[in-house]
């Protein structure tokens, strides 16, 4: 288990900002496969051999978020799925966004 994996996501109340510079740069450095989109968002695409598969991998990645309390952008499509991760609240990247990719991550039996 990572050690992103292994903390859990902390419900953001707003008041704080997002995360940029060498923070977000660090963080991102841990998650090979997940692209920074604008300092705003985290974007990867999980690929399967089939529907099921991906179907499988949202389930599962459902209950992730349901656990943590933080919701992903899924968009499942025939062997694919792309993941989308930012904390509407503030608009932008927070340490928890990088907790829930690494879950999802390690969740990926791709």
């Amino acid at each position: 288990m990572s050690e992103l994996a292994s903390k859990s996501c902390v419900p953001c109340r707003g008041g704080v900002p997002p995360l940029s510079g060498e923070p977000l740069r660090k963080l991102a450095a841990q998650l090979p496969g997940w692209e920074v989109v604008s300092d705003h968002h985290l974007r990867r695409q999980y690929t399967f051999p089939d529907f099921a598969g991906g179907l499988v991998f949202v389930n599962r990645a459902g209950a992730i978020a349901e656990r943590e309390g933080h919701h992903p952008d899924l968009c499942l499509s025939w062997g694919k799925v792309e993941a989308t991760i930012y904390t509407h609240k503030i608009q932008g990247l927070t340490e928890s966004d990088f907790i829930l990719a690494a879950k999802l991550d390690e969740a990926y039996q791709g």
